[in-house]
């Protein structure tokens, strides 16, 4: 236990997963200290933290002896403009990473996210209509195995296809597969201008946007009960396209062209004390999706662009969740319950019927033997 003194200290009052507390917190440096950590950490339970924002989705873990967290495994390690890549540590802030010299990592996150963590929960935001998620624009990755072992996949070319791209299996994996302690991702350049065109519009609508080929970076949709429908287009570019096309698309839509995204852009639509929920579905199913989502009280935010919707209920309601989840299904989706306060959490199905748990155990069995790594957090109690 010497290495494991030496590299962790007691856990405090704030040093909890889902409700359940720490028994010890450790912060490596880097990625040797890291691998040294985990080898030292056999048999413990252990979670990842980063930014903490997204700490309390999924379940809570069924033990929890160690605290990884990445707050000192930061900031970039290599800016490569002309290939449009950069190399950063796991716990380096995703704001300095919307504002690197002349281009930016098109991932919209809060402020405190970290890189590791947004490709853990392969989080992404409105721009993710243009962009992609954080598995589309992550291309490189070096993770500690939970046998303490250094694994790199990928490299620091956006066209890299040899073996299997083992960064998608990390991606979305809520840390269950091991410790992400560098990552390599596509940039893009900043756009020379950019503009909101916001209208008090039905989903619908969204469509017209689509149909016209606009080349909108995003397509946001705002519902809640009682309160008339909103829909919200980015257009970036040149200044000159941006105002032709904003100009259009303002009228398409009866809207008005600001500078600036309106006040419910990339908000989560739930409150702290609320439930949370992913809902997916296909494009022309969207406008029912998200009628029986606000019928259902929720109030719903999202991609009217990519069929990505979160909604946000004030309230425990099961039964609610249950209805919003049948009309994901019928929409070609999927319901996925976020987050929801403690004693609620327990009492809800949080990740639903999900294809494919057999592989997903076996790649679990695999990677992670000792089912150590954030066990109950993921699918199926993996």
């Amino acid at each position: 236990m010497g290495a494991l003194d030496e590299l962790t200290s007691p856990a405090g009052d704030g040093d909890t997963v889902g409700g359940v507390p720490a028994r010890l917190v450790a912060a490596p440096r880097d990625t040797a200290e890291a691998a040294a950590l985990v080898k030292a950490a056999q048999g413990l339970a252990v979670v990842v933290r980063g930014g903490a924002t997204k700490l309390e989705w999924g379940p809570p873990p069924r033990e929890l002896d160690l605290i990884i967290d990445t707050r000192r495994l930061a900031g970039v390690v290599e800016h490569a403009a002309g290939d449009l890549i950069t190399v950063v540590r796991a716990g380096t802030p995703m704001t300095e990473l919307h504002d690197l010299p002349g281009q930016q990592l098109a991932l919209d996150a809060p402020p405190a996210a970290t890189a590791g963590g947004t490709v853990a929960a392969n989080a992404s935001g409105p721009r993710r209509l243009r962009y992609g998620t954080a598995r589309d624009l992550l291309i490189g990755i070096t993770v500690v195995r939970p046998d303490g072992t250094i694994t790199k996949a990928g490299g620091k070319v956006v066209k890299n296809v040899a073996g299997y791209d083992l960064g998608k299996l990390y991606t979305g994996a809520f840390g269950t597969l091991g410790l992400i302690t560098e990552c390599v991702f596509r940039l893009h350049p900043v756009p020379a201008a950019s503009s909101y065109v916001r209208a008090v519009a039905p989903p619908l609508h969204a469509a017209k946007i689509l149909a016209g080929q606009f080349a909108a970076s995003a397509l946001e949709v705002n519902a809640a009960p009682g309160a008339e429908p909103e829909l919200a287009v980015l257009l970036e570019g040149t200044p000159a396209g941006v105002r032709d096309r904003a100009a259009v698309v303002a009228a398409l839509l009866g809207g008005e062209i600001t500078p600036e995204p309106p006040e419910w852009w990339n908000v989560p639509p739930w409150p702290d004390d609320g439930v949370g929920i992913k809902l997916t579905g296909t494009l022309s199913q969207v406008p029912a999706l998200v009628a029986t989502a606000v019928g259902a009280g929720a109030t719903v935010r999202g991609s009217a662009g990519t069929g990505v919707l979160y909604a946000g209920l004030a309230t425990d309601s099961g039964r609610a969740v249950e209805l919003l989840r049948a009309a994901a299904v019928r929409a070609g989706g999927h319901a996925v319950v976020l987050t929801a306060p403690a004693g609620v959490r327990e009492t809800l199905d949080m990740w639903g019927p999900v294809h494919g748990l057999a592989l997903m155990r076996r790649v679990k069995d695999q990677f992670d033997p000792g089912h150590r790594f954030a066990p109950g957090r993921f699918v199926g109690g993996i």
